[in-house]
């Protein structure tokens, strides 16, 4: 399959409502994230929906499905994965929703 310009943009653009909204995707969190109560995570989660330090070092694909950030003191990664629908394998298509699972994952950097 050959990834167009268009495809990338999609793909971005759906991250991104994943990201910011936590809607049309799962959200995973390790449990560092967890262990640090619910104050903290919506901390993590704001901080994430609001991330926009994207560059082609840490974003060469332009899809904005990694990030790294410092919140309270705590250094954290993000990062989306794409699942086909029964998350049995990898997606075909990433820019396709409708046989996409979109997986946010945040985990605290030394669980990685």
């Amino acid at each position: 399959m050959t990834t167009t310009l268009l495809d990338v943009g999609r793909t971005r653009a759906l991250n991104d409502i994943l990201r910011r909204s936590l809607s049309g995707g799962v959200l995973m969190l390790t449990a560092g994230i967890i262990a640090l109560g619910r104050e903290r995570q919506q901390a993590i989660l704001d901080a994430i929906a609001a991330y926009d330090d994207f560059t082609p070092d840490n974003d060469p694909r332009g899809e904005h499905d990694f990030g790294a950030l410092t919140v309270g003191g705590e250094r954290v990664f993000f990062k989306i994965d794409y699942y086909d629908r029964a998350l049995s394998g990898g997606s075909a298509d990433p820019s396709d929703s409708s046989i996409t699972t979109r997986m946010l994952t945040i985990m605290l950097a030394h669980e990685y």
